[in-house]
This record gives C-alpha cells, structure tokens and sequence, in this order.
C-alpha cells in the first residue's frame, strides 16, 4: 500500500472517531426525542414538525456552509465551529417545556449545516484513494458505532429506573471526546486536498460548473427523502400504541444503527463495482416500512426498523459517494450543500406530512403517500442512469 494512501485511510479513520464521538451525543438524543417531547407536551404533528424543521435546518443551511467553505477553502474552521455547537444536546436536561427542548435539538441541526458539507468534502479527497464507496462506508460504519452507544446510554438509564434528563448529562463526556479527536485530525492533516489532485478529479474535463446529471440526482434524492418515515414519528407510534416498553425504544434504534452500519459497508463495495445501479435499493427498501412499523406487533414493529436501518445505511453511504462521483472538485462543498438542502426539505415535508395524517389517524393514506413518492424516485432514477450513458 502507497503512502498516499495510508494516508487516506488514516484521515478516514480519524474523522470516523470524531463522527463516532458525535454520534454519541446527538444520535443518543435522538432516540428519545419522540418519547421525550411527548412528555413535555408535544403532539405527534407538533413531534414531526420539530423534526421536520430541524431536518429542513440541518441541511438548507448547508447549501450557504458548503458554497462558503468552497469560497473560503476554511473546510477545518467550518468542521470545527459545526461540531462545538453539540453542546446544546446535554442542555436539554434542562429543558421544562416541549418549545425549549425543539430549539435546542434545532441548534443542534444548525450546527450539523455548518460542518457536514466541508467534513464530507475532506472525506471526499481521501475516499478518492480507496474507492468511494468504501471510503464513505468506513465512516458510516464508525458513525453507527456512536450511534449505537448513543441509545444504549439512554436505554440502560431507563432500565435502572433513571430519567431522561440524566442521559443527557453523561452526554457531557462524549461531547469532550468529539474535541479532542477533531483537533487531533486538524493536525495531522492540516491540508487534506492534497489527497486529490485536479488532474485526478472530473475537472480536467469539466469547467468547475455543476453538471445536470448532478440536478437529476439531487431530484431523486428528494423524491426518495420525502417518502422515507423519520424514526421520530415511528418513535412516536411505538409510544403512543404502547407497542413496546419505554426501554425498548432506544434499543430499537441501536439496532437500526447496528444494521445501517452493516449494510453501509456491504452497499458501499457493491457501489464501487457497479456504480450508481446500486442506489436502487434505496426506494425499494423504503416501501415496505410504513406497512410494518405502523403495527402494534412488536415484532412486525422490528422488521420496519431494521428495513429503517438498512435504508439509513444506503443514505449516508452510497448517496453521498454518488456526490462526489458526480461533480468537479472546486464546487464539491457546494455540491454536498445543494445535495442536503434538497434532502432537508424532503425530511421537512415527509415529517410534517406523515405526522398530520398519523394524527388524523390516517395510516392508509401514509402508505399511499409512500408507496407513490418511491416509485416516481425509481422513474427518476432511470432518468439519470439514461442520462449518463449519452
């Protein structure tokens, strides 16, 4: 193996601990966001319109944190800034009223928009060295780690008779962690483009402008997104149907977290065999899921959040390696910004839409709304794959 890329793998990994770290705090919190709102008061539209909103946050401020950190080429500073404003998760230990602890899960959404563009272009250069897929599956796979133990705090705290609030301030450690090992990565590559020249790069046969092939992927991605059931709202039904114990919820998602991991791996070396053919799996994979999770089986309930998992999986892996793959190095910031801006609003109005009708009670309707949104994602993902082949 060239030193360069050792290299690689060794910036992959590091950025894999911070994300482990980060996922810790917030992918901990959002285990319990549902079931935690819902004791302080909130409504299952008003549960799906904080995560929708905080979704919507998360990623349209993206597209101004990517195009900002392409201008500036600051990709470490915007990191950093990003990942500081976790701190608001163990906050909500304090929160006494459903509208506090919405604002400090949205901060928390605002500061992921501030870091996940430059961090995914960083990522980017590396990937370029090992394949993209697998370069972006390893640290999908780091990622779920903390997402996993982030739930299990929360679980085992629930288990020993504990309450909510007292998660969230064992939260302050992961919190530190995520810290040190940015910083540590900060040092040792201070310039990470050095993974990926301009002559390795589309630009060599492209003017630096985002193709149109992007824009039919960015569509897909909304088209998929805006389908695709948020865990908050699933949460939400498991709770409010008593479909299982409070314990059990935060388990449920480590082991969706546990299968995205798995299934990250496994997609992101198919995707580099036989390319963006693998991104199928995505809607097929989300179809199914409003049928068994909104049961009140508790094991049909378990089946939806796996099939959940799985999609997550193929989400943070293949999706974003598709970016990459799709566009000339000096607008991949901006690209990684307009990809999740577009995936943002698909979380705001998939969330706010599949939580009125569960309000409503209409969970027919839901699986309609699914079924439809998915196979028009498949239509447009033909179009795209006939695109490229021009």
């Amino acid at each position: 193996m060239d030193s360069l890329k050792k290299n690689a793998y060794r910036l992959i990994i590091l950025l894999g601990v911070v994300s482990l770290c980060g996922d810790i705090v917030y992918e901990g919190a959002r285990s319990v966001s549902g079931p935690y709102l819902f004791i302080l008061g909130a409504t299952a539209t008003a549960v799906g319109l904080v995560s929708g909103v905080g979704e919507f946050i998360g990623y349209a401020l993206r597209i101004l944190s990517g195009y900002l950190a392409d201008k500036t080429r600051r990709y470490w500073f915007f990191t950093g800034i990003g990942y500081g404003m976790l701190a608001s998760i163990p906050l909500l230990a304090f929160a006494g009223y459903w509208q506090i602890a919405a604002v400090l899960l949205v901060v928390e959404r605002a500061g992921k928009a501030l870091r996940v563009p430059a961090r995914d272009t960083i990522l980017s250069y590396a990937t370029k060295q090992v394949g993209r897929g697998w370069g972006f599956a390893i640290h999908e796979a780091f990622d779920q780690i903390g997402a996993i133990v982030g739930p299990l705090i929360f679980c085992v705290a629930a288990s020993l008779k504990c309450d909510y609030q007292q998660g969230f301030y064992i939260l302050w450690v992961p919190v530190a962690c995520t810290f040190v090992a940015l910083i540590t990565a900060r040092f040792r590559f201070p310039k990470p483009e050095r993974l990926e020249t301009a002559t390795q790069d589309k630009e060599s046969k492209s003017d630096g402008r985002l193709p149109n092939t992007f824009y039919l992927y960015a569509l897909f991605t909304f088209l998929s997104v805006i389908g695709f059931v948020n865990f908050q709202v699933l949460s939400f039904h498991l709770k409010n149907c008593a479909v299982v114990s409070d314990a059990t919820i935060p388990l449920f998602y480590a082991i969706a977290m546990g299968v995205d991991a798995v299934v990250a791996l496994v997609i992101g070396r198919t995707y580099d065999k036989i390319g963006l053919k693998a991104i199928f799996a995505i809607p097929v994979l989300t179809i199914p899921i409003p049928f068994f999770a909104f049961t009140k089986s508790h094991a049909l309930a378990l089946v939806g959040i796996i099939l959940w998992g799985m999609v997550m999986g193929n989400h943070e892996a293949v999706m974003r390696a598709a970016v990459a793959d799709l566009t000339p190095l000096a607008r991949r910031g901006t690209a990684y910004g307009l990809f999740n801006t577009l995936y943002g609003v698909g979380f705001l109005l998939g969330g706010g839409i599949v939580g009125l009708l569960y309000d409503k009670n209409l969970i027919s309707i839901i699986l309609i709304f699914v079924v439809l949104t998915q196979v028009i994602s498949i239509l447009a993902l033909f179009l795209l794959m006939k695109t490229l082949k021009r």
